[in-house]
């Protein structure tokens, strides 16, 4: 994995962060980079433990004989398995037969409490071809509760053993879960107790159903380490792509660039935007600083695909406000190889396409959309994969988490708390009639009771 940063920088990019301001933060960073080596994060400290990950590699042995494995969760315990799936699976993994699939089962992942789709997936399954693995570190989430009572009430009318075809994975020590798990015996996976939900990806809450679809978690882990280690072995700013890239995301944020795009030119490679769009809007999206200043720092991750938005988001990105830096992720080597045929020779208007290779097409539309936004003035860079495999992700996993990490010391910020998300909980409590929160609803009431409504 590479990080071209030419379309970025001052010296080519008209109105750009030049190399000199990014120096000017250096101390910054090296203050950053000794910190972290200090006292590295949970998302660091896992990567070097074997414990949960004999124990995953034991569980998905054990549960590979079921044909559905369904993640029941939300966030962090979905958005991560996500991703992994949509990259590391075949596109259509749930639609190949057994023996297409190596004999590992289909995986669905239930993070919604909308019926229909809750409703979608449960109908197609064979509860008895089926194991569930609810994740939630604290044990009550209340969408992840929501779906997981229901899954448990599914299987009961079934008269389906819930210790058979359940799998906790939750907080080693505490919360609901944790208590069921230990009164009735269900089998259950550990999520460090300092790790949280939007870094847990290479921890039992992504490496379960990685593993349990053949996915070689050990690569993943691997990558994520090298990645981590690359980085930390780096003093120089200029050389250390994590750090660099903090600079210039934060620089950009400062003279008002609000919005951080990713921008994927591989189907596969897209659901890495959204997991990295939850570990940039919870880890940086904040009102204060660690002593109490009024910052709402934070830039707005969206998510987009090449070539399909070439045709519908890059022209506000072109001509609209010039407010947003954008990231593109490129392949270099895809796994599967399309020539196009050399059709309608005599048709000027596309006999250039016959005989070139479409992952020369893609690979060219990114590069001529990154030239074209950068004549603009519109700062870009690119993260290129030589190839995707799990030691790659891993990397792209290790490097992001590394950066939020940099980027939150920059602002001065707790990148591992959610404050805003837990008052949305408190509230939905309340409005459930959640015992024990009866006055945060009385309070909403009130409020309620002072709005004017236009409901139309």
């Amino acid at each position: 994995m590479k990080f071209d940063f030419t379309n970025a920088v001052g010296t080519n990019v008209e109105g750009g962060v030049s190399i000199e301001s990014i120096k000017s933060i250096t101390g910054k960073l090296h203050d950053f980079l000794e910190s972290f080596r200090q006292s590295p994060p949970g998302f660091v400290k896992v990567l070097s433990s074997s414990s949960e990950l004999n124990k995953v590699l034991e569980f998905a042995e054990k549960y590979r004989k079921f044909q559905n494995f369904v993640v029941v969760g939300i966030g962090g315990s979905a958005l991560g398995i996500q991703a992994i799936q949509g990259a590391l699976l075949p596109l259509g993994w749930n639609s190949l037969n057994s023996e297409k699939r190596n004999q590992h089962p289909r995986l669905f992942v239930l993070d919604n409490v909308d019926p229909e789709y809750t409703t979608s997936i449960l109908e197609t399954l064979d509860l008895s071809e089926t194991v569930f693995n609810v994740i939630s570190k604290s044990g009550s989430t209340a969408e992840t509760m929501a779906n997981y009572m229901v899954v448990r009430g599914l299987l009961e009318s079934h008269r389906i053993d819930p210790k058979s075809h359940i799998i906790f994975t939750t907080d080693p020590n505490e919360g609901a879960l944790r208590k069921i798990s230990i009164d009735e015996e269900i089998p259950s996976l550990e999520i460090p107790s300092n790790v949280g939900g939007r870094f847990s990806v290479l921890t039992p809450v992504g490496l379960m159903s990685s593993a349990i679809t053949g996915i070689d978690i050990e690569s993943l882990i691997s990558g994520a380490k090298e990645s981590i280690s690359s980085f930390l072995s780096q003093d120089d700013t200029l050389k250390n792509p994590v750090l660099f890239n903090a600079a210039v995301h934060y620089l950009y944020s400062k003279m008002g660039k609000r919005i951080s795009v990713m921008m994927s030119y591989s189907n596969a490679l897209y659901t890495l935007a959204d997991w990295y769009r939850q570990l940039w809007a919870e880890s940086l999206g904040k009102e204060r600083t660690l002593t109490g200043e009024v910052i709402n720092a934070g830039q707005t991750p969206v998510k987009a695909l090449g070539t399909i938005d070439q045709h519908s988001q890059v022209q506000l990105y072109m001509e609209g406000p010039n407010d947003k830096i954008i990231t593109f992720l490129k392949v270099n080597k895809f796994r599967k190889k399309i020539t196009i045929p050399k059709i309608h020779g005599d048709r000027k208007e596309f006999s250039y396409l016959g005989g070139a290779d479409m992952s020369e097409l893609i690979n060219i539309e990114q590069e001529a959309t990154a030239l074209a936004l950068l004549e603009k003035g519109r700062p870009n860079l690119t993260v290129i994969f030589d190839e995707i495999n799990a030691f790659e992700v891993g990397r792209f996993f290790g490097y992001y988490e590394s950066l939020v990490t940099a980027m939150g010391y920059l602002y001065g910020i707790n990148t591992f708390d959610q404050p805003g998300v837990e008052l949305g909980k408190l509230n939905t409590y309340a409005l459930m009639k959640k015992e024990g929160y009866e006055s945060q609803r009385e309070h909403i009431e009130e409020i309620k009771g002072k709005l004017k409504s236009f409901i139309m």
